[in-house]
């Protein structure tokens, strides 16, 4: 079963990116699922068709691209492993380990990371 679109509570079509991003010639091939009515999509790990995490409209997407920057950001640069930040992601938000992460937060929870990973920024400059 394809993942249910939070949104209608619709089940979501397989589809590829060139259906999602047109224009995009990187994404063409790769799967998504999307619900074209709540212009909702996700984007499949790798070689596979599971979900990356769940289905997110525009506004989703803008929030979790940016907690992905800033965060992403830190863990590089502090010499810390994914999944170290995470696991000290999950410690700070009090999301439990298995459910913390970017694909699978709603839009306050990405503003929290944002303000969380701000902070930590601030303490080591």
């Amino acid at each position: 079963m394809n993942p249910i679109c939070p949104y209608c509570g619709k089940e979501s079509k397989l589809v590829k990116g060139e259906e999602v991003y047109c224009g995009f010639e990187s994404l063409k091939d790769k799967p998504f699922y999307e619900c074209l009515p709540c212009d909702a999509h996700v984007g499949c790990h790798i070689n596979t068709i599971v979900p990356l995490g769940t289905l997110a409209n525009y506004d989703l997407r803008k929030a979790r691209r940016q907690a992905h920057l800033t965060f992403d950001e830190v863990w590089k640069t502090y010499g810390m492993s994914r999944n170290h930040a995470y696991s000290w992601l999950s410690r700070q938000t009090r999301i439990p380990y298995k459910e913390c992460h970017i694909g699978m937060m709603d839009v306050a929870q990405c503003e929290l990371v944002i303000l969380i990973v701000n902070q930590f920024k601030d303490t080591w400059k």
